[in-house]
């Protein structure tokens, strides 16, 4: 049998919906506390939303959705973007941008920025966008309590626990060629 996180990573994988996750991810928290002016660097990457506890429909993982969050801390930028899985897919999704700030040791500071429809890429360009700026009236921060190469997990303001898997068969570039435009404006 492997280690918890080990466990959590396949059943998060294979089984996003087993009932155990919200105990095994409390476990996972205190085996391997995360600390940001350690781990850094590990943020970066795209990851894909694989459980939460909220009821939010478009915070939940569902197998006809990509729900993936980009993090480039070092240039200070997210973007969460939701697609729909399969060849619809490609006909674009909806993306909310936001400004990041290492806070601390585990909480990054969220500014959400601009938010809206963006749409397919032709070959090499970048898609089109409907996007508006968001009027955020509260501080967001995520507290990042594990992270990895692998296994991210953050509790949100709200209060919502978030389990996300890293997926290395996308890269930044696939996504902030769509938002840098606007982002860079910043």
């Amino acid at each position: 049998m492997g280690t918890s996180r080990d466990e959590l990573i396949q059943l998060l994988s294979h089984q996003p919906n087993e009932p155990s996750l919200a105990q095994r991810i409390k476990d996972v928290e205190a085996e391997q506390p995360a600390d940001l002016t350690r781990d850094a660097d590990a943020l970066e990457g795209v990851w894909e939303l694989r459980w939460s506890s909220s009821s939010q429909p478009w915070l939940k993982q569902g197998p006809w959705i990509d729900n993936l969050q980009i993090l480039d801390p070092a240039n200070r930028r997210g973007c969460n973007i939701l697609t729909l899985r399969g060849p619809l897919g490609s006909l674009g999704g909806i993306s909310v941008e936001a400004t990041l700030n290492l806070f601390n040791s585990t909480r990054v500071e969220v500014t959400f920025q601009r938010g809206g429809w963006v749409g397919p890429r032709g070959r090499g360009a970048p898609g089109w966008k409907l996007m508006r700026d968001v009027q955020q009236s509260f501080p967001a921060w995520l507290d990042i309590t594990v992270v990895d190469d692998q296994l991210r997990i953050c509790r949100g303001n709200a209060g919502t626990t978030f389990a996300l898997l890293r997926r290395k068969d996308k890269q930044l570039s696939e996504f902030f060629n769509i938002a840098q435009s606007s982002m860079s404006s910043q």
